[in-house]
This record gives structure tokens, C-alpha cells and sequence, in this order.
């Protein structure tokens, strides 16, 4: 039914919350992430401020300044608080956002509960379904916001027990396996959403795009492979880089990825969800940005694939769910880890699909009004929950983003 599943996803929301103090929920580590708190609040305002406010019979808020106060970027809904100060927030606490949350929860069960026109309860059904997706790109956003937060400390506190940590992250392993490479047939293809389940706007409609004859790699791209691009002076190198990025290298004095770190002693470490462990150069390298990745494409001497090539390949992958860190590939044949490891970056501006319409009203504003500078991510993480991923789903980011457990797939074309 559907108010099992809406209280399985509103429930796992919370036990993503379970391991962390009210000090770890309220914090905020740069402009781009949200505190654990103001993600549980504004999930639940999400129902409050598109269901029940719209369809409640005698509606009440909960508290009325919640209406600014967790409202993410919505105009059509009014006022909203800086997205770079969710963190001073200190008050509600914890304990108000929770009882936000029962609150609104009961109100969306008597409301499935009672007496609906049919249309009324078919847009009901349509706003549940995107609120519970929209809920599920939350919860993946909450853990690497966490994650951020986390690895600011000198502590480099886990998130989950070590424990856990051993049986859901793979050993260090030392042998590199060399690239392998699928062909693809060239022609059109129908890219896009089919069939009748859930889709966000932006993978409709559902067009023919041609696609030229291509290869892409079997597997993400490694630690130990982006490794050796580092020992080659591959941060060091201007003519790797796109012109923005290398001023983003030299700006930010990088030269590696986000959460790797190197001892004393030359041994290279990598920040995890886990705690602060030795870097596996067999798992897929992660957390980086389309610079980067664009970069080592070109030192590989491949290319991203366009996010046309990545849905040709994709369809008919099965997917698959992560572990909270990227885990290494086991050999094999075919394509590999389109799924569950590292959403991967395409050289595909993030546009709108020919014939693409936007919603009426606030919820318009989903996705139509961000297709510009941003690029577009396939496939999933580690950190996707179970049942938000699919071939059409597209991901987007500015292109220097790489707090998301973000990773490289190459490909190129046929000679």
C-alpha cells in the first residue's frame, strides 16, 4: 500500500539520523551542504507545503515560519531563509523537527485515509510519489553533507561503527587490472523515460538522438589509476585542464582528489563514511569534479562519454545498491558498476530534452530552472537508496562540484 511505503521511506530519513548527535545535525560545512536537521525539516515541509496545503480540509501550519524557514529555492512559494546560514538555525531543535514530522505524517495518513474524487486522489497519489523521490534524493544528499561535515574534524570521526566499516569497504588490494573496452553500435537511439513508472520531468520526453559508433570503458576508473595521473604531475600540467579548471586547480592549490590525504611516510589515506582508512587502489576513485575528470580523461587519451552514449550502454544493466563507500569491482565481463558505486559525469551540459515542458505552478521549478551551467551525472552511488535509480535518471552539478561521490567512466570513439 501506498502509506507503507510512504512511512518505509519517511522512516529510513530518520535512521539515517540515528548515528549522529543533535551538535552533528545542526551543523553546516559550506554554502552547498544543509544540516542533517534542515534536511528532515524540509522534506516535511515539502508534504506540508504541496499536499496538505492544498488539499487539507480547514489547513493549519505547524508552525507558520516554517513556511521561510525551510523553503529550498521555491519563488512560487515565498520568502525563504539564505541557503549559506541554514546552520545558524539552532532553534527548532532536533526534537521540534521530529515532532514536524509526526505531525505532518499523521495529517498525510488521514488525508490517503478519507473520502477523495477520483481526480483528487489521482494528483494526491502524483504529489506522494514526487514527494517521496524528492525524499530519497534527500537522504543521499544528507550523507554526503554528513560526510563533509565529518571530515572538517581532526578527529575524522566515522559515521558508522569501524566495525561495519570492515565487512562494507574492501581490503587494499595492489594489482591494477588494465582497461577494458565495450563497443557500441552507432545509429538512433530513443533516449528518455519509458514506461509508467516514476520519472522526474527532466528524463521526458522520451526523443531519438543519434549516437555515433563508440567504446567505453568497462569499469569506473580506480584509485591506483587515478594515482598514477597524479604521479605524472597531472594537477600540474595546464594543457589536461579545461582553461576554468586549471584556474580552479591554481586557485585552490589542489592536487588531489577531496578526502585523500598523504602521510609522512608517502602512504595515501582516503576519508570515508567508515573513518579515515588506506586508500584502496583497486576501488573506484571518487568525489571528484568534472575538471578532474575531464582532466584524466585527457591524459588517458579518452574522453567523458556524452550522457546519450552512457544511456545506450546502460539499458538493460541491472542496478544495483552501494554500501555507504564506493566498493571495488570484482574481475569480470561486460560492463560493470554503471550502479551503486559513483554517479559518473558526461561531458553533457544540462539541457532541456527537445519538447520538454515545465510543470505549472511552484513545482515547475523542480528542475527546469537549473539547466544552465551544470553538467549532467549517470547511474547512481553508494550512497543512492534502494529503488532511485534508473538508466534515464539525470544528475546534475557545476562542473567544480565534488562533494557527491562523483567518479569517471572514459570513453572514445571508434577508430
Amino acid at each position: 500500500m501506498l502509506i507503507d511505503y510512504y512511512h518505509t521511506v519517511r522512516q529510513h530519513s530518520l535512521l539515517l539520523a540515528e548515528p549522529l548527535s543533535d551538535e552533528d545535525c545542526g551543523a553546516q560545512s559550506m554554502p552547498d551542504a544543509s544540516p542533517v536537521k534542515w534536511h528532515l525539516a524540509h522534506t516535511t515541509w515539502f508534504f506540508e507545503t504541496f499536499i496538505l496545503e492544498s488539499m487539507e480540509a480547514a489547513f493549519t501550519p505547524f508552525h507558520p515560519a516554517f513556511r521561510v524557514l525551510f523553503n529550498s529555492y521555491y519563488n512560487g512559494v515565498g520568502e525563504k531563509h539564505p541557503r549559506a546560514q541554514r546552520g545558524v538555525l539552532t532553534r527548532p531543535g532536533m526534537a521540534q523537527v521530529r515532532a514536524y514530522r509526526i505531525d505532518v505524517d499523521a495529517r498525510i495518513a488521514r488525508l490517503l485515509a478519507g473520502e477523495l474524487a477520483r481526480d483528487e486522489r489521482e494528483r494526491l497519489t502524483m504529489l506522494l510519489a514526487l514527494g517521496l523521490e524528492h525524499e530519497q534524493q534527500h537522504q543521499e544528499l544528507l550523507l554526503t553533507d554528513v560526510k563533509h561535515l565529518l571530515a572538517q574534524s581532526a578527529l575524522f570521526p566515522a559515521y558508522l561503527d569501524p566495525a561495519y566499516r570492515d565487512s562494507a569497504v574492501a581490503p587494499v588490494q595492489e594489482h591494477a587490472q588494465p582497461t577494458a573496452w565495450l563497443a557500441f553500435d552507432g545509429g538512433l537511439a530513443q533516449i528518455g523515460h519509458a514506461g509508467d513508472g516514476f520519472c522526474f520531468d527532466n528524463e521526458l520526453p522520451r526523443h531519438p538522438q543519434y549516437v555515433a559508433p563508440f567504446e567505453l570503458a568497462a569499469a569506473l576508473v580506480t584509485n591506483g589509476e587515478f594515482l598514477a595521473f597524479i604521479e605524472a604531475g597531472g594537477y600540474r600540467s595546464a594543457h589536461l585542464w579545461l582553461a576554468e579548471g586549471w584556474d580552479w586547480v591554481r586557485s585552490g592549490q589542489l592536487a588531489c582528489p577531496l578526502y585523500w590525504q598523504c602521510d609522512d611516510a608517502g602512504h595515501w589515506q582516503e576519508f570515508t563514511l567508515f573513518g579515515l582508512r588506506p586508500l584502496d587502489l583497486q576501488a573506484p576513485a571518487t568525489h571528484l569534479s568534472l575538471f578532474e575528470a575531464d582532466a584524466y580523461a585527457h591524459w588517458a587519451g579518452a574522453r567523458l562519454p556524452t550522457e546519450a552514449e552512457w544511456e545506450v550502454a546502460a539499458q538493460g544493466v541491472a542496478v544495483q545498491v552501494g554500501q555507504l563507500h564506493p566498493a571495488a569491482g570484482a574481475p569480470g565481463t561486460g560492463l560493470r558498476q554503471m550502479f551503486g558505486r559513483c554517479w559518473q559525469w558526461t561531458s553533457s551540459s544540462y539541457a532541456p530534452y527537445p519538447g520538454y515542458r515545465t510543470a505549472p505552478g511552484a513545482l515547475g521549478e523542480y528542475n527546469g530552472k537549473f539547466m544552465l551551467n551544470q553538467y549532467v551525472l549517470r547511474g547512481s552511488s553508494c550512497a543512492t537508496p534502494a529503488g532511485h535509480a534508473r538508466a534515464s535518471y539525470r544528475n546534475f552539478f557545476p562542473a567544480g562540484a565534488r562533494w557527491q561521490f562523483s567518479g569517471i567512466r572514459l570513453a572514445r570513439q571508434v577508430e
